[in-house]
């Protein structure tokens, strides 16, 4: 038997970067773009390279080319640091796994290095393939905690916990990290949200920026563990604009958070270190009267807009600079009968 599951892009609405700080977010998941994973039974373990991970190049050009848009790793030691930390969690919690082996391969288009969650995206389509193969279930609260250790304590990959649960979740879900609940459940408070009370929202990403988290994280994990008021207030404010959409959503007031999720990113903006590029973004979203922030931590933003008129305006601004502007899809297409 055959095995293919998938995991999708996603756009942190609101509320981040405050999610790897007890804070709260809202996330949606971005269908437009999507990872693959196959696997089949096989004789002995195997995993294949895709494009990405490729180490033969025509000029030297082709390889600077290839390390902007992918860095020095492709996706192999996603899924063997996915495999790797599935099995722990199985010996961990007493899972007997049947003596099987399998051939694992993937494929990805979601836009590499522009704040969209791709390598999680691979990460969560492989654990989804493991469960389908070895017939485990895992609850997507505890789904997205494997997901976030396969990157933090397995690759070292600085991330936070919103891109895991969204992803592992899909729709659209409001997520509160509050350290109490931690404690006491191991994992945050999840909340999804119907996508139909979502405004009109609009994604653009552009492939030149190729700023990673890295880059914008800057120094603010060590102020926080210092305690520096500074980033320690800014978080409580992220969360507090999460917390204020989430409750215009619901009392059907979608029409009212373009000005809250403008906050979000000035807030940002005057705390972390930003490139022009992603500066600019913004702003020329901002300048045809639509809201705009990061997705992420750069290279790609999320907003509302006003009407096809504004779209339109949107379009015409940001792709002459090599911008894709999209409206993202959120709920899964109906199967045509």
């Amino acid at each position: 038997m055959i095995f293919r599951t998938k995991s999708f892009a996603r756009a942190g609405l609101v509320g981040n970067p405050s999610d790897g700080y007890f804070g709260k977010t809202i996330s949606f998941i971005v269908r437009n773009f999507q990872a693959e994973v196959t696997l089949w039974e096989s004789p002995r373990l195997e995993i294949l390279p895709a494009a990405r991970d490729h180490s033969i190049f025509q000029t030297i050009a082709q390889l600077a080319d290839d390390v902007r848009s992918y860095g020095y790793y492709g996706g192999v030691r996603l899924l063997k640091a996915t495999v790797k930390r599935f099995y722990d969690h199985c010996q961990e919690h007493g899972v007997a796994l049947p003596n099987r082996n399998f051939t694992l391969e993937y494929s990805s288009n979601v836009p590499s290095q522009v704040g969209m969650a791709g390598s999680s995206a691979i990460i969560t389509a492989a654990l989804r393939s493991l469960m389908q193969f070895y017939e485990v279930s895992i609850p997507k609260s505890i789904q997205a905690n494997i997901i976030l250790s396969v990157e933090n304590e397995e690759l070292n990959i600085p991330a936070g916990l919103q891109d895991r649960v969204i992803q592992a979740f899909e729709g659209v879900v409001f997520m509160d990290f509050a350290e109490e609940h931690f404690q006491q459940h191991g994992h945050g408070a999840y909340e999804e949200i119907d996508p139909g009370l979502l405004p009109p929202l609009y994604i653009a990403y552009s492939t030149r920026l190729s700023e990673g988290t890295e880059v914008f994280h800057n120094d603010i994990r060590s102020r926080f563990n210092r305690g520096d008021s500074e980033v320690v207030d800014a978080m409580q404010e992220w969360a507090g604009y999460a917390q204020q959409v989430r409750d215009l959503l619901l009392a059907g007031k979608s029409a009212e958070i373009a000005p809250i999720l403008n906050a979000n990113f000035d807030l940002r903006r005057r705390l972390y270190r930003m490139s022009e590029g992603n500066i600019r973004m913004v702003d020329l979203a901002r300048s045809v009267g639509a809201s705009a922030k990061f997705t992420g931590s750069g290279g790609a933003i999320v907003g509302t807009y006003d009407g096809e008129a504004m779209f339109s305006r949107l379009v015409g601004e940001l792709e002459p600079l090599g911008m894709k502007v999209l409206k993202p899809a959120i709920l899964e297409s109906p199967t045509p009968s």
